[in-house]
């Protein structure tokens, strides 16, 4: 398994996750149409083309969801019991069709659960940038992590 026991986190722990993505209009019309967004920003070319971005933007539920994603194999693949929630979410810049993402993660703070002994509290800290190294969205996430079983 992949992920990381609760005993395996440290605070400032950062990972630099291998998986990059390019974001793709499939998955933008995809997404905001599976989650039932009309938004003109995600769908509407024309429409866009007289605003400042002059291009669709990627819906943000999406980049969330895909800056989170990516780090699961390097962080609690295998080893979170539940994602408790998602505090501080930042999109400081819009991402377009054709942007490639990659992620940073840091650990900024652990407690050992008061109710479940084998399992403690994890913040991680997540961080996307596209590919001229602007940070285009970021998040706080806060999950219950299992610790390492003892043999």
């Amino acid at each position: 398994m992949p992920g990381l026991w609760f005993d395996e986190l440290s605070v400032g722990q950062v990972f630099h996750h291998a998986i990059r993505r390019t974001v793709t209009e499939t998955d933008n019309i995809l997404f905001t149409a599976m989650t039932h967004n009309p938004a003109q920003l995600h769908l509407d070319e024309e429409y866009m083309r007289g605003t400042e971005y002059g291009q669709r933007l990627v819906n943000s539920a999406f980049t969330l969801g895909l800056m989170v994603g990516i780090s699961v194999g390097d962080t609690t693949l295998g080893t979170a019991v539940a994602n408790l929630g998602w505090d501080e979410v930042r999109f400081p810049k819009p991402v377009f069709h054709g942007d490639t993402l990659h992620v940073t993660t840091e650990v900024i703070d652990l407690r050992p659960s008061r109710s479940r002994p084998d399992q403690g509290i994890v913040t991680f800290l997540h961080r996307a940038y596209n590919q001229r190294d602007e940070l285009v969205a970021s998040c706080k996430r806060s999950g219950l992590q299992r610790k390492k079983p003892v043999a």
